[in-house]
């Protein structure tokens, strides 16, 4: 009997929950406010759902997150103007209180406001302007509308407690917001960094190890890892005030108990028995070195003074040479070339863990670039705890001061937390296929339930990506490095081993590429909106390990020459003239598309021949994936590449104009059904003239002449594939290469990786970041001969 009492007060609920439904006034509005609750509530939990726990989970993808951020600038005004409707159709049915239906989406507009963070982006650099101003009093308004939603209309103590409690959590959110943004801004560790690091490099005996000398031939100083000065933390506690370039600082040797270095990790990793036991593959000492470079690298971003040319040449000999990264003084020539494969894969391990610091530092909604042990118990321990204190000041506060009526209107005032939510749901569930009323009131809870859930998952979801992330594993190491009454903590070295247990069973994202084929990707889409959804569609793979060792051997190579310049794959064609011939160009672009066409070609030719060598298929692994990753730099990111924006998008629409002229409808458009159009290209190939000179040539014929070409001397018995196929590979890597770099004043090309970061960086960003802390550059181009106009 009191179950089917109470289930009769949960029908009263549902009829007062569903009235507004038969006025048919205002029965748009009603099901327009459950409509779009109902996508924004299965956006968020499918968003929450499959976030994921990785390294990169403190990023929310930009597209996701554009999306989101419009849909919700929305949001505030459309269900206010809801919620106005819902009011007033109950206002004759119960003047002194506000309808159920109003109270249900003022419910659903705090939840939201909740849920606002994990689309926002945690800004912890240096503002200029009022960006960060006007954001902050954006959001402020938002608050302080629903305060005053929550506080003039509500009249039950009991639930004028509720949503209280609520818009307090909405009104500590923006408190912690600009909080974080205060203190990162005005930190010496977060958004003064970048000045405090060019001052730290300044410095006396930072440079060149422990002998600070700065002459390059001279052979007298160590030059190690295990003598590497660059700061991993703690450097703004040498800070002794701000000086007219920069800061003064106060360096000491390495020994300092304040700053936790390179070298020192190194050192200690050897002579520590606990540090060597949980770092026996040597990823924490490269997590630390990424953290050291991704300070360095932060300069390029906030416009400062480039890395000089005594630090370019350091970081160059810290990873090339002298027991670096990328170094081997193994006598045997097996064990020397593994090592190099671990050494390559090593190094760019390094600078993929950078380029994801800089991802995560400035496009992370989640605050792991502050993750420490005591912003661990500032954060997620004494704030809750007082936001906990404060949301029983509210409490106490809309029952007039009486402590006991306060805590009793809860339950009496509240038919969801007196009946119990639990109990609800059965009542409803047992009735739901008998009554549309009961059908309606039953989405509407189960979305106000679904936002509980994702708000709780939100909060768990937060913590375990700023417990596991590479920032407070870092900053769990400049503790133990820096302090002794760490080291002789059992519960902290229990703790870090924990993490690092945990961390390994979690997934790490690898270093991938997108692969864009011009004769095989889908073109479904008008070429002006590829870059748009090209991400959703183009395939991804990780960078296979060919293609790493080929890269770094040809640094290496490059490192070791006296100026530092990269080829832009001349060199690996010196010996083959008509391919030479060919290649002649002024645009990168146009060079890239035409060799990706005879790359792509010439991979269609060898399929339909025997399985080529060991040897030959590492060549051809190295050119494919080069050649599709490059050719997708074109299509999707021209930004990224050495030359004119319009100018790289202009030749690649005149090369798919050429393309769809030259294949078939159906083999442009639906190429995995009709083909490719291959043996068209094929054909053009064979009708052109070689007589026919390279400027006068489009960039498809250019493709197919070079594939034409290449085709020749592969059946040559002096060249063969093997030989054709090493030099696709030199060349694409040479290419590859030669469009990493940037000059220092190419703020272009900065902000194009910058805006990739957004993403989680790329490969190419990957290796930018490595030819600016290496110093390898391009030549610069030639001067252009300017005829003097005289007046008239």
């Amino acid at each position: 009997m009191d179950g089917d009492a109470s289930c009769g007060k949960t029908s009263g609920l549902v009829w007062n929950l569903t009235s507004s439904y038969a006025d048919q006034s205002n029965e748009a509005s009603m099901v327009s406010a459950t409509v779009i609750m109902f996508i924004l509530a299965a956006l968020f939990f499918n968003l929450n759902l499959f976030s994921g726990l990785s390294d990169a989970s403190a990023i929310l993808d930009p597209k996701v997150r554009i999306a989101l951020s419009k849909a919700l600038s929305l949001f505030l005004p459309v269900m206010s103007y809801l919620f106005s409707e819902a009011k007033n159709a109950g206002a004759g049915a119960d003047a002194a209180e506000l309808p159920l239906r109003a109270r249900l989406i003022l419910t659903w507009m705090l939840l939201v406001e909740l849920l606002r963070n994990k689309v926002e982006v945690i800004p912890m650099q240096q503002h200029h302007g009022d960006g960060w101003h006007k954001g902050t009093v954006e959001r402020a308004g938002r608050v302080a509308w629903l305060g005053s939603l929550v506080f003039f209309n509500l009249r039950g103590a009991g639930r004028r407690s509720v949503f209280g409690i609520l818009w307090l959590l909405c009104a500590a959110k923006l408190v912690q917001r600009v909080t974080f943004t205060l203190v990162g801004n005005n930190s010496y560790a977060f958004g003064k960094n970048a000045r405090l690091i060019v001052s730290y490099m300044r410095a006396p005996r930072v440079l060149l190890g422990k002998h600070g000398d700065v002459d390059s031939d001279g052979d007298d100083h160590e030059l190690s890892l295990k003598t590497c000065r660059y700061v991993v933390m703690g450097e703004n506690k040498l800070v002794t005030g701000p000086s007219p370039d920069g800061y003064s600082l106060t360096v000491a040797d390495d020994s300092a108990t304040a700053t936790t270095t390179v070298g020192k990790i190194w050192k200690l990793a050897e002579t520590d028995p606990f540090l060597a036991s949980v770092d026996q593959d040597g990823r924490l000492r490269r997590l630390c070195l990424s953290m050291a470079l991704f300070k360095l690298l932060r300069r390029s971003f906030e416009h400062l003074p480039p890395m000089s040319e005594a630090e370019t040449r350091d970081c160059r000999e810290l990873i090339f040479f002298r027991g670096g990264m990328y170094s081997s003084s193994s006598t045997e020539e097996e064990e020397e070339e593994e090592g190099r494969q671990k050494g390559a894969e090593d190094l760019f391990e390094v600078m993929k863990d950078e380029t994801l610091f800089l991802s995560e530092y400035y496009h992370s909604v989640v605050p792991v670039a502050m993750a420490s042990p005591i912003f661990l118990v500032a954060n997620y321990l004494i704030f809750p705890a007082m936001v906990l204190l404060l949301c029983q000041v509210i409490i106490v506060l809309c029952g007039n001061g009486n402590l006991i009526f306060a805590f009793r209107s809860l339950g009496s005032d509240n038919y969801s937390v007196s009946f119990g939510v639990a109990r609800m749901a059965r009542c409803l569930l047992a009735r739901v296929a008998r009554s549309p009323s009961v059908f309606f009131s039953t989405i509407d809870l189960s979305i106000t339930f679904l936002l509980f859930l994702v708000l709780v998952y939100e909060q768990v979801w937060e913590l375990v990506v700023f417990l596991f992330s590479n920032w407070f594993l870092v900053s769990l190491l400049h503790g133990y490095a820096t302090t002794d009454e760490r080291r002789r903590s059992a519960t902290f070295c229990w703790a870090v081993r924990r993490i690092q247990w945990v961390r390994s069973k979690m997934s790490h994202p690898d270093l991938t590429v997108k692969q864009f084929s011009a004769l095989r990707s889908f073109r479904l889409w008008p070429p002006t909106i590829l870059p748009a959804i090209s991400l959703m569609t183009l395939p991804t793979v990780a960078v296979p390990k060919e293609v790493k060792h080929a890269v770094a051997d040809y640094l290496l190579a490059t490192a070791t020459t006296a100026s530092g310049l990269v080829s832009n794959g001349k060199l690996a064609v010196a010996a083959h003239p008509e391919l030479r011939r060919l290649c002649q160009s002024e645009s990168v672009a146009e060079v890239i598309l035409a060799w990706h066409m005879a790359t792509c070609l010439f991979e269609q030719r060898m399929k339909e021949r025997p399985p080529p060598p060991t040897a030959c298929r590492r060549d051809m692994i190295v050119a494919t994936t080069i050649s599709k990753y490059c050719a997708y730099l074109v299509a999707v990111h021209p930004e990224l590449l050495p030359e004119n924006q319009e100018s790289t998008e202009r030749v690649f629409q005149d090369m798919e104009e050429e393309l769809r002229r030259t294949v078939s409808f159906w083999s442009y458009y639906i190429p995995a059904v009709a083909g490719g159009g291959h043996d068209k290209i094929i054909n053009l190939a064979e009708k052109l003239d070689q007589a026919l000179e390279p400027v006068q040539m489009s960039t498809l014929q250019k493709g197919a002449s070079l594939w034409r070409s290449l085709d020749e001397e592969a059946r040559c018995a002096g060249g063969g594939e093997d030989g054709m196929w090493k030099v696709l590979a030199d060349l694409w890597v040479q290419l590859l290469v030669y469009v990493a770099p940037t000059a220092p004043d190419d703020r272009e090309r900065v902000m194009g990786h910058a805006k990739v970061l957004q993403e989680g960086g790329g490969f190419l960003t990957v290796l930018w970041a490595l030819a600016t802390h290496t110093g390898i550059h391009r030549a610069a181009p030639p001067p252009v001969a300017v005829e003097s106009v005289g007046c008239v």
